[in-house]
């Protein structure tokens, strides 16, 4: 296997050489801070390129790998969520657990992607009962989520096609048991990488 700064300059060579990062940086900046072997920053400001900008899934299998050699495991874990998004769409809501004292979970969970509860997201069955799909979970920008707490989510279905009928604001619940666990309002729907490649003509 490559080490993991080859990996690196890899990745960079998979950029469109427009892309910029939210901090303005370039793909030139990427390649000077690796000539200058500052390689954790060239992973993290890799990590942003690819967040700003859509990606193959081999560039976060990259980043993935280097991120693994270089014992940066939340980034490595990272990587695989976003390759799945990659393959299967990106679903981000803000969810809101209930206080404990209203019957909701009593411990915080932690944020990423290690929980896998059961969601209610307005499908039915024949008999008219809900429908419920299981879908991990990531919190954006923290380290777990607990009773009373609200945050912006990542969600992970194992079925997405199931999902796609949803649309920012509409409301979808989380259960562990009873009573509903949280409450999560739909902030953005992604198609897959290739679906959405196909229709912006970008290349994959």
């Amino acid at each position: 296997m490559d080490d993991a700064f080859t990996l690196l300059r890899r990745a960079t060579g998979l950029l469109p050489r427009d892309a910029r990062a939210g901090i303005g940086a370039t793909v030139d900046d990427v390649r000077d801070f690796q000539h200058r072997q500052e390689w954790g920053f060239v992973l993290d400001l890799l990590m942003e390129f690819g967040d700003e900008h859509p990606v193959s899934v081999a560039f976060w299998s990259l980043l993935e790998a280097a991120a693994r050699q270089m014992m940066r495991e939340r980034a490595a874990q990272w990587c695989v969520w976003r390759a799945g998004e990659v393959r299967h769409g990106t679903f981000r809501a803000v969810l809101s657990l209930p206080p404990a004292r209203e019957g909701g979970r009593r411990s915080a969970f932690a944020g990423q992607g290690q929980l896998r509860p059961v969601w209610d997201i307005g499908r039915v069955t024949a008999d008219g009962g809900r429908e419920l799909y299981v879908a991990a979970v990531w919190v954006e920008g923290a380290e777990s989520l607990g009773p009373g707490e609200s945050a912006p989510v990542r969600l992970a279905p194992l079925s997405p096609d199931r999902w796609r009928h949803l649309a920012p604001g509409t409301v979808i619940t989380m259960h562990e048991g009873r009573p509903v666990a949280g409450t999560a309002t739909i902030l953005q729907v992604v198609a897959p990488f290739e679906i959405h490649a196909r229709s912006t003509g970008e290349g994959v």
